[in-house]
This record gives C-alpha cells, structure tokens and sequence, in this order.
C-alpha cells in the first residue's frame, strides 16, 4: 500500500471528529477472508471531549450502541491510547448506526475503525491511513471488510503479518444490492465453527476459479460473470444450516435481473448484486417469493459503496 506522509501528528488538533464507516459485504461467496464491497448504509459518529464519557445513539441497536460498560468503539479507544502512552480522553459521542449488528455486514469493522480513528484523533498518535488500516486488520484477524470499510468499493486483501496488500476498484455504478436479512443475528464465531479443517481438490480448485472471475468481474463491470463468480464451496455449504436465507436464494442467481447470490459476511444476512435500478421490481418480486413463509426477513436496497471511511474523516485522516 502507499505511504501517505501529509497525515502527521501535528495535524490533529484533538477538536471535534466526524466520522461516517460504510457497511460492508465479505466474502462474496469464494472469496473467504479476502474479497468485499463496501455498501451505502453507514455507522456516523459525531465526537468531542468531555468531563466523561457518554453516548448518544439511534439507529440500529441503539441500546446496544450507548451501553457504556461493554462498548467495542469504547474499548479499543481506551486501550489504544493506554498502550501507546497516552492520556484517555472522555469523549462525549452521538452515534446513528444504520448497519445491523451481527448480520455479517461489517458493524464489528466499522466499530473497529471508528475506535482508531477516535484514538488517533484524541491521542495525536500521528499515524497515517495504511497505519490504521493495518491496526484494524489485526484487531479484526482478517482484511477484507476493514479495507472495504476503510477505502470503499470492491477490494480484494491479504495480510503479511502487519503488512495489507489491498487491490481496489469501483464496482460498476449501475449495480445494485439487496440485503436480506432475518431477525435473529449469528455470531462470528459459530459461523466459523461450522467450516471443516480441510477441503477436497475438487472444491479449492472450484473456489480458486470462482475468484479470480470475481474480481475482474468487478473490475470490468461484467455481471454475466458474477453467477459463476459468486459460486463457493469453501464456507457456504456448511453454513446454509444457520443461515436459512442462503439456500433459498441461491438458486436467484442468473434470474430476475440478479446477477450473483452469496452470504452476506459470516451471515445471516444474504447478499444479492441486482443489474441495475431498472431491475429492482423483479428482483424483489423473485426474492418476496422464494422467501414468502419466513418470518420477519427484511430487504434492504442499497449502492455499491465508492466511498471509504477513509474519505469521509476529517482532512487529518484523508490527507486532504
């Protein structure tokens, strides 16, 4: 990744901070631990220093979200700054989360970033954006939904140790995607308990094929590819149990103007990548039938995301 040398300690001034962290969709069906999409529904944080710290929140899970006592943003916030020397500074936060927790669209990566941003922000730590990037990645043990989140657009990751090697593009503007996804959420870790210790040939050599369609699919706008691109036998298969969306909508994908299916994340959310605005009314109409005898399963429309959150800080943090 490049080097960005304007962001410097001195530029902080530890004043108010306003941050907006876009969802995110991981994985993209093959692409396990190393391909996502940022999307346009976002946690906003509007923070400044106080006597004490406090939370404001609305949106998704805002009770969750201004619980003070086992805060993620909080958490990490404190420990960095302690870690690193520096005083912790209360802060006094009003959060709108638009991304739903648990639902693997992205809201531990964005609570993540938002906690290093808000401690680089208050601490002066003075590190640039591959420097938070690369924090954000070890705190979440993968790449692929902080670097979407952190950068915007399509991405596909690799850590070496410390080191992110991102390659990004911007999906094709015409796209569109519905998330679906079902009331109860699904931890991380379960979903990750599901998958095998080892994988046939057979299946590697389909899921290696699978993605490196994907991201030229990506790159060149080719949703005719995106069916076959989105195909995955790595972690899919073993997570349809849990994840009662996925093998209803699987078979949408080539159909009613969507274009590829895949898990959403770890799930339980579903992605699906629709053709375009013009395509939405059938796509919806495909997917209210394949999932009429389901309770409680919310559709959500959104844009492929250009915009990162790296964008979207204060001139400190995008080098502006």
């Amino acid at each position: 990744m490049s080097s960005d040398p304007s962001l410097n300690p001195s530029a902080a001034s530890g004043g108010k901070i306003h941050l907006r962290l876009p969802a995110t969709s991981a994985n993209l069906g093959p692409g396990f631990d190393a391909a996502a999409v940022a999307l346009d529904f976002a946690l906003e944080i509007d923070a400044e220093p106080a006597a004490e710290f406090s939370i404001q929140a609305s949106g998704r899970d805002a009770e969750r979200c201004a619980n003070l006592d086992d805060n993620l943003i909080l958490g990490i916030y404190k420990e960095l700054l302690l870690s690193h020397g520096r005083p912790v500074v209360p802060l006094a936060i009003r959060m709108d989360n638009g991304i739903p927790l648990g639902m693997g669209c992205g809201s531990s990566a964005a609570g993540r970033l938002a906690a290093i941003a808000l401690a680089v922000h208050f601490g002066q730590l003075g590190w640039n954006s591959d420097r938070i990037l690369e924090e954000a990645c070890v705190l979440e043990g993968h790449p692929d939904n902080a670097a979407a989140c952190w950068l915007g657009g399509f991405v596909a990751a690799a850590s070496e140790g410390r080191t992110v090697h991102v390659a990004r593009v911007e999906p094709p503007e015409e796209w569109r995607a519905v998330v679906a996804t079902p009331s109860e959420p699904l931890a991380t870790s379960k979903a990750r308990a599901a998958l095998p210790a080892t994988y046939s040939l057979a299946d590697a050599v389909l899921n290696i094929q699978s993605v490196a369609l994907l991201g030229l699919a990506f790159a060149q706008g080719r949703g005719d590819l995106l069916r076959a691109a989105m195909q995955d036998r790595i972690h899919q298969p073993y997570r349809g149990p849990l994840c009662p969306l996925l093998p209803r909508l699987l078979p949408l994908a080539g159909k009613s103007g969507i274009l590829g299916v895949a898990l959403s994340g770890a799930g339980p959310s579903v992605l699906l990548i629709i053709e375009s605005e013009r395509s939405l009314d059938a796509a919806l109409a495909a997917i209210r039938l394949q999932i009429n005898d389901l309770q409680d399963v919310e559709l959500r429309v959104s844009r492929l995301e250009a915009h990162g959150a790296r964008e979207m800080a204060p001139s400190f943090l995008a080098g502006k």
